[in-house]
């Protein structure tokens, strides 16, 4: 005999869902995003991605300046139907208001990285950085798993503000050196140690 079990899905308002419910529905899943006012819930996270981020948000507190601080998975409100969550974010430190807060939103944003994830492809790939580089977010990472060695690798962006696009200025595999939008200096194979 197998027993059913009864799932209470959320129905989506007429319009969609906005920031508001998403900041503020109920139970949601931990990492619920909200793309174009429908609510995008995540997968469970490989080890691969757990590390990967592990690793970037290391090295990118090493480095950052006092004017800027490092979060991980924190919503960014781009508008009213768009509230990503990247994977890490580079922040202006004035917009850390206080310990309880659950989003930032997007002019505080320097640098977004998503860690593309297989149920994330077409998300991290297209989707969000089309969002982050119309919102004006100077700075995009992309990052793949290599196939030869399963390390990172990570595809550096920079945001064009007159197209409002993103130009890719790198590839980077074994290390991450830059000079924008600080000095940084992450061993990406670090990740064989961990």
């Amino acid at each position: 005999m197998t027993a059913e079990i009864a799932h209470a899905w959320p129905m989506p308002p007429q319009d969609g869902y906005t920031v508001d419910d998403l900041l503020t529905l109920p139970d949601l899943p931990p990492h619920t995003e909200l793309i174009d006012g429908s609510l995008v819930f995540v997968s469970p996270q490989r080890f691969f991605h757990t590390l990967t981020m592990y690793l970037l948000e290391k090295g990118l507190r090493a480095t950052v300046p006092s004017e800027l601080r490092v979060a991980r998975e924190m919503t960014v409100v781009i508008d009213k139907r768009n509230g990503p969550e990247p994977d890490i974010s580079v922040v202006r430190a004035e917009a850390f208001l206080d310990n309880d807060q659950t989003y930032f939103k997007v002019a505080d944003v320097v640098l977004a990285v998503e860690v593309v994830s297989p149920d994330s492809e077409s998300r991290d790939r297209d989707t969000k950085p089309h969002k982050y580089a119309r919102a004006g977010i100077p700075h995009f990472w992309r990052v793949e798993r290599a196939g030869h060695n399963g390390r990172p690798v990570i595809h550096v962006h920079e945001l064009d503000p007159e197209s409002r696009t993103y130009r890719f200025t790198g590839m980077y595999h074994d290390v991450l050196k830059l000079s924008v939008p600080f000095d940084i200096d992450i061993d990406l194979t670090e990740i064989d140690h961990l």
